[in-house]
């Protein structure tokens, strides 16, 4: 925490006095969260001039999965300023693999630097404690007031007066903030989706996952040991992704209804359920060993809300909207929405005739990037997904714009969406082939919208999750 944390914390607000005008707002922005998205548009808009004041919870270095980053986050870090140390902490990774043990054996490699934009080959593999921490410090040095350990308890919008957030710190010592403009950058905390009721659950993506770090696991060879892996299998699929320090992040994607199943700790049933995985994984892991012997669960959570704006206030990265990690979108959306959220935010503050020109952008690129990720994951487990990743071809360059969206390049065109619909006849030609099977996992996920897995021993009903 800064070293003015502490003292600014317990300051009191200054009051208005009759007769006279609201008192100034404490910051123009405050952004609730230190993840990639909050560190983002902070550093952006304090780059800009702006006095932004940035609540987390906990405090950096934590813990957080989602070690893989796709090209299109280079430009972002570049821009940022951080591309050097994001590459002196990461494991270069060309590309990505996928196997399945439902179809053939062996695996089919995807590399970047076959997108139609030859630009961005490559991305990293991160340690994301320590990628958010670099982040975060990165804002914090481009002059946002960072303070750490602090929980934001609720937040008003009063009419015509400045945005009010309410929070307390570690110590149970309580302040309110004011602000000209609020930004949501809270991840699964939903803190304004929740408060304004607009969380939605999404019904398509009824899953759930289990997932350790692990040494002594091997490595794809030479140039590709950077490479993510994903193996399909009976109940999902599982990612594998080399760190830099030689460990491996491992974990299995799954439909609630198998991991409800689970009896015992998560690191046991992980465990248990690589076992029953690949049998190319279970060669690569046959010498592996679980870190500190700790698995964790995470339930249901692919999500979206009803908006992502209002007055005075936006939500960026998951505090709007999370899909399925399958191909490492998250970081790259919540960085992206970061970027046009400070371009638009910025435009506002300086009462811009085009502000609500920026605000419309940002909102139609953050739902570009979630509808294009999650028609992929919506499919990922089909057998016509299965076939076209498997048996891949390039008519009329449809791989390569393939491979760019998959590599991040979702919200220009450079000729990837319009090949995005051939894609999707292919796929659904492929499908046809499969029509029984596709017909079997179909019922499964109506199934699966009835259950919920909260990361806990036992299930929980759907209805009585609600909106979680």
């Amino acid at each position: 925490m800064p070293s003015n944390g502490q003292s600014t914390f317990n300051a009191m607000t200054t009051s208005s006095t009759p007769n006279t005008q609201p008192p100034a707002p404490d910051c123009d922005v405050l952004v609730v969260g230190g993840g990639p998205a909050g560190s983002t548009i902070s550093a952006l808009l304090a780059e800009k001039g702006w006095k932004v004041t940035l609540l987390e919870k906990e405090h950096h270095p934590r813990f957080h999965i989602g070690e893989s980053l796709l090209p299109l986050n280079l430009p972002i870090l570049q821009r940022l300023g951080v591309l050097d140390q994001v590459a002196a902490i990461g494991m270069k990774k060309p590309g990505a693999d996928f196997s399945s043990n439902l179809e053939v054996s062996g695996h089919h490699r995807f590399d970047f630097s076959f997108a139609l934009d030859k630009n961005h080959p490559y991305a990293y593999e991160v340690r994301r404690s320590e990628f958010d921490n670099l982040l975060l410090r990165n804002s914090a040095a481009k002059g946002t007031q960072v303070l750490e350990g602090v929980r934001v308890t609720g937040v008003e919008f009063p009419q015509d007066a400045h945005p009010v957030a309410h929070a307390v710190d570690e110590q149970g010592n309580t302040r309110s903030w004011t602000c000209r403009y609020f930004i949501d950058a809270s991840g699964r905390d939903t803190l304004l989706a929740r408060h304004f009721n607009l969380k939605q659950k999404n019904r398509h993506h009824a899953s759930a996952a289990i997932f350790g770090h692990f040494l002594n696991v091997e490595r794809r060879e030479g140039e590709y040991a950077g490479n993510i892996s994903v193996y399909w299998f009976e109940h999902g699929w599982f990612w594998m992704i080399p760190l830099k320090d030689g460990s491996m992040s491992v974990g299995a994607v799954c439909r609630p209804e198998y991991l409800k199943l689970r009896r015992n700790s998560p690191a046991e049933y992980l465990l248990q359920t690589i076992a029953i995985g690949h049998p190319e994984m279970q060669h690569r892991m046959r010498n592996a060993q679980l870190v500190n012997s700790e698995a964790r669960a995470t339930g249901n959570y692919s999500y979206t809300s009803s908006r992502m704006r209002g007055d005075r206030h936006i939500m960026v990265g998951d505090a709007y909207a999370f899909v399925d990690p399958v191909f490492s979108s998250g970081v790259m959306m919540g960085m992206s929405s970061g970027v046009f959220g400070a371009d638009a935010v910025d435009a506002w503050l300086r009462g811009a005739p085009d502000t609500e020109a920026k605000f419309a952008h940002f909102e139609k690129m953050a739902d570009r990037g979630v509808k294009t990720f999650s028609w992929f994951i919506w499919r990922f487990n089909s057998p016509g997904m299965r076939s076209l990743m498997l048996h891949p071809g390039n008519p009329f360059r449809v791989q390569e714009a393939v491979i760019s969206m998959l590599a991040g390049d979702v919200f220009r065109d450079i000729g990837a969406r319009s090949r995005f619909w051939l894609f999707k006849f292919f796929y659904y030609m492929f499908s046809l082939q499969h029509l029984k099977s596709s017909y079997v996992l179909w019922r499964k996920r109506v199934r699966n919208t009835r259950v919920a897995f909260t990361g806990g021993t036992q299930p929980v009903d759907a209805a009585q999750e609600g909106q979680a």
